[in-house]
């Protein structure tokens, strides 16, 4: 049986990068039977998107989230950095999917605000080809630590992200991320909001944040390069959930349906070079 929950929230896949554990959200999202689905930005990633580099279970992740929708799911796509250029299609909409920029839900009487976050990020506002450059060096980093751990695994040793090493040392990255969350919450209050829920910096937290002003939530929904995680709503709680067997805050019930490959994925590809 798959469990039923109120609503998921995934980001940052980054479909069509070396990184992008592809496999790992279908098992998810086949673990599941969400009522609204929030894709919280950068889905596809069409700053290194290339037409050589798109396999078949990236493709496969596009066809569950339609059959999804097809399903009687809501899912909103909410545009990211890089992912921008489906903004132009934004308030959108196709049969269940939404395309949006933000999106603002009344849960249990309290509202959330979602968005992806990127308005925050002044290397992405102000040099863009900066940030650009950053994306081709986290792949490149992604794809090392990939071979290190290979090796980790084979040695017997535990797995080791370099990437957090760099993050969690650099005073710089973490200031940013620590400025990114207060920034988001102290909006939040401002405005409101009992709920903020971003992605974007791929660190995941749920986390209570207070000021002069009131207090509010602060909800990162992670990624699905390093961490692999969701938020899921149900019940009028927040969950994160962490996908592998050994790091899972929700335990999945038994008996998943197992999601079946079929050879009838390039005419999604093209469309979706179409849409491009």
């Amino acid at each position: 049986m798959k469990r039923k929950v109120e609503i998921v929230v995934i980001s940052d896949i980054h479909l069509g990068t070396y990184g992008c554990h592809a496999k790992e959200v279908l098992q998810y999202l086949n673990s599941v039977k969400p009522k609204k689905l929030i894709l919280n930005g950068d889905i596809f990633d069409i700053w290194q998107f290339r037409k050589r580099y798109f396999p078949k279970a990236h493709l496969q992740v596009i066809k569950k989230i339609i059959s999804l929708a097809a399903k009687g799911t809501m899912v909103y796509y909410l545009t990211g950095n890089h992912d921008e250029k489906l903004r132009r299609f934004s308030d959108t909409k196709m049969g269940n999917i939404y395309i949006l920029d933000k999106l603002v839900l009344e849960l249990d009487g309290k509202k959330a605000w979602f968005f992806h976050g990127d308005v925050f990020d002044a290397s992405i506002q102000h040099a863009k080809w900066l940030a650009k450059l950053g994306g081709w060096g986290y792949d490149l980093l992604i794809l090392i630590n990939r071979f290190l751990n290979h090796l980790l695994v084979w040695m017997g040793k535990e797995k080791y992200s370099l990437s957090k090493k760099i993050k969690n040392s650099v005073k710089g990255a973490v200031k940013f991320i620590s400025n990114f969350e207060d920034t988001a919450s102290e909006l939040a209050i401002h405005n409101d909001f009992d709920y903020v829920i971003c992605g974007h910096i791929h660190q995941p937290v749920i986390r209570e944040v207070s000021n002069d002003n009131g207090k509010c939530i602060y909800l990162n929904s992670g990624d699905w390069i390093e961490n692999l995680t969701a938020l899921e709503y149900h019940n009028e709680k927040w969950k994160l959930y962490v996908h592998g067997e050994s790091k899972r805050y929700i335990a999945p019930e038994p008996g998943l349906e197992a999601y079946e490959e079929d050879d009838e994925l390039p005419e999604l590809l093209s469309a979706f070079n179409t849409f491009l």
